[in-house]
């Protein structure tokens, strides 16, 4: 027999045990429900700046944004404190190079001015999201019980040689370009996130402590142990 603290604590379940999330490749995440997603970087503008017509112009692109959806979406704004540790090490090597000694105390004291600035007004960042989905129920092209019969069997039916991933991939991203085009009616820039990108972003969602001191890795360099 083997007593019960030498055999220590049972191994915890894995993280992506809990998950939704199936797979992330060809910028586009998986669920395990067999639907897809893709998501977004949208860029910001300043409405209070705007004069009035403006703003009125912006808000009638708004309006007419919400009414041209046809799916769902999920606009996601993530604020984080600023993290400026690349710009320091940037200023520290420029310090160390400089051969002027009043531009090198110059940079010092500029350093430390913007290390205390940051730090003592709490300096928050802000990234803009929108999430769009695409779940086979939502296709109105294919009949009722085809569309039925892959919700109930996802897993398979994203094996069936890629050709059914690729089929909704392309549609999702039909419905992509289509937001990303009522987003520039109202002024707004877009770009796709990419595997690596989503993978990122995943990862500095979950992990928002360990994500700070240790950085993701290129993707093409991860290898996973399945």
């Amino acid at each position: 027999m083997q007593s019960k603290k030498l055999a220590g604590p049972k191994a915890g379940v894995a993280t992506k045990v809990r998950l939704d999330i199936a797979e992330i490749r060809e910028d586009s995440v998986i669920l395990k429900d067999g639907t897809l997603r893709a998501v977004l970087l949208v860029s910001s503008i300043n409405f209070a700046l705007k004069s009035e017509d403006e703003q009125n112009a912006i808000i009638a692109a708004y309006v007419s944004f919400l009414n041209a959806l046809e799916f769902p979406l999920q606009i996601v704004i993530q604020s984080r404190k600023l993290n400026i540790d690349a710009y320091l090490e940037k200023l520290k090597q420029a310090e160390k190079e400089q051969t002027n000694e009043l531009l090198k105390i110059q940079i010092a004291d500029y350093r430390e001015y913007v290390k205390e600035l940051v730090e003592m007004g709490d300096i928050m960042s802000k990234r803009f999201y929108v999430t769009i989905p695409y779940d086979p129920l939502s296709d109105k092209r294919k009949g009722f019980w085809s569309r039925f019969s892959e919700v109930l069997r996802p897993g398979a039916a994203l094996r069936l040689g890629g050709e059914v991933f690729k089929r909704r991939r392309r549609d999702l991203f039909a419905r992509v370009q289509h937001v990303q085009m009522l987003l520039s009616s109202m002024g707004l820039t877009s770009v796709i996130l990419d595997t690596q990108s989503l993978i990122e972003l995943y990862y500095n969602i979950y992990n928002p402590e360990i994500a700070e001191t240790e950085k993701m890795i290129d993707v093409d360099k991860l290898r996973v142990e399945e």
